[in-house]
């Protein structure tokens, strides 16, 4: 399994062990991350799931997901919404940022 840290806005950092091809939405959920609202349940429609990926630009972004991340006033270059990226061995030691609130 996959070893992710998602790093809070404070700097907090939670390890997670995380399940191939689940949503990394959904590991954030189930490890109780905080940082992570996810309020249409991964169906990429409200945008409150947004995450930074470091070491890796906001690749394979699909146009649905980039109409949701154009609203958020912190996007960045490394911007991604957490529903829409399904977990991976390649992503074995990623971090993940949290921004400082979710909209």
């Amino acid at each position: 399994m996959p070893k992710i840290t998602l790093v809070e806005f404070d700097g907090q950092a939670h390890v997670v062990e995380a399940e191939v091809g689940q949503s990394l939405m959904q590991v954030a959920i189930d490890n109780m991350v905080p940082g992570i609202d996810g309020d249409c349940g991964g169906a990429c429609a409200c945008g409150t799931c947004h995450c930074f990926l470091e070491n890796r630009a906001g690749d394979d972004i699909d146009p649905l997901e980039e109409s949701m991340l154009s609203m958020r006033p912190d996007r960045n270059e490394r911007s991604r919404l957490s529903c829409q990226i399904s977990v991976s061995e390649e992503m074995d030691g990623a971090v993940v940022r949290l921004p400082e609130f979710q909209m």
